[in-house]
């Protein structure tokens, strides 16, 4: 469920079970025929029945977690009631799941899908606003983190404090806010809302994105306007670049010597 303008890297969408195709660009996927309620079919038709795709399927704490076919170790945090996104009034009950923690909670399984330890701080979670997504059912996309961005909060890491606060650099080209999160047990649904003067009508521009830091953790915040859709999810690599390189290069330097 990413859509970029045509300046982005790719445009991220479902998977094959939303009938789409792989085009000759590695790491795009195209549209066939696009249903916006995809995902809450597999979960609520498919899922919620006992049937595959979902990994994880919990009716109690009301998720589910889909493993994407869209990069070999991405995952999606679903709420298992009918939710359709950041703008969606349910995601500001104080009865709701805690989404980011729950989906922070399934990291190891990206380690998993790839057969070798990524390290925690290459992870993210992000979620797009509805401006730049596909799908109207609420997911948190849980993967590998652009190598550059992490490049970039770790040169910045000391200015990202407990305010709001604009990044001096750019991410992918876009402007976003960071906060320091000490720890993820505040809904960060909640943390964005209480800095909004109307939330029940500007929540639906936003995406946010959640990556470690040393200590703690960084929410990321960027805004629709123009041709920025605020897709949080283009901070994303699908492919894991920055760790499954490293680790390539690293057998390839042991068996020169």
């Amino acid at each position: 469920m990413l859509i970029r303008h045509p300046a982005g890297r790719a445009v991220a969408l479902v998977g094959a079970a939303l009938g789409l195709a792989v085009s000759a660009y590695a790491g795009t996927v195209i549209h066939k025929d696009h249903d916006p309620d995809a995902l809450w079919k597999i979960v609520h038709e498919k899922c919620a029945k006992g049937a595959k795709p979902c990994a994880v399927y919990d009716a109690l704490r009301g998720i589910a977690l889909l493993h994407s076919i869209e990069g070999r170790g991405q995952y999606l945090l679903i709420p298992t009631d009918k939710v359709t996104g950041i703008e969606s009034a349910a995601v500001l009950r104080a009865d709701q799941p805690n989404y980011f923690a729950q989906a922070w909670s399934y990291r190891d399984r990206v380690s998993a899908s790839y057969g070798l330890p990524i390290p925690e701080r290459m992870l993210s979670l992000a979620i797009n606003s509805s401006k730049g997504r596909s799908q109207n059912q609420l997911h948190i996309h849980l993967d590998c983190l652009v190598p550059e961005v992490r490049a970039v909060l770790d040169r910045n890491d000391g200015r990202i404090g407990p305010n709001w606060s604009i990044l001096p650099e750019p991410l992918n080209g876009h402007h976003y806010r960071a906060l320091y999160l000490a720890t993820l047990n505040a809904s960060p649904f909640l943390i964005l809302a209480a800095t909004l003067q109307h939330p029940e009508t500007e929540m639906g521009n936003h995406t946010l994105v959640l990556a470690p830091l040393d200590e703690g953790y960084v929410l990321l915040d960027d805004t629709a306007q123009g041709l920025d859709r605020a897709s949080g999810e283009e901070l994303q690599d699908h492919a894991c670049h920055g760790v499954i390189d490293a680790t390539a290069g690293q057998a390839a330097s042991k068996v020169t010597h």
